[in-house]
């Protein structure tokens, strides 16, 4: 996992057809946002990050095959309220 300032990034292998799903969270702190990824590291999420300076404390995700419903469910399993943003 890459720390940098105030954001938490993840970043695995790759693939095709990416898409870009964006969530309002209730994350504030690295701790929290640590909750997510035993469920976020996996092969079809590509990347993860959460920004904890933006008053949203946005979720970004690319994935190549979850919708945002189940990440919605996946987040909710570890305590983490999540809308997606359009």
């Amino acid at each position: 996992m890459q720390l940098e300032k105030r954001t938490i990034s993840m970043m695995t292998t790759a693939t095709l057809n990416q898409n870009i799903l964006v969530f309002k969270t209730n994350i504030s702190t690295k701790t929290e946002a640590r909750k997510l990824q035993s469920v976020l590291n996996k092969k079809a999420i590509l990347k993860w990050n959460v920004d904890l300076e933006d008053c949203d404390r946005v979720l970004r995700i690319v994935t190549t095959d979850f919708s945002s419903g189940e990440i919605i469910s996946l987040a909710r399993k570890k305590g983490v309220e999540c809308v997606e943003l359009e």
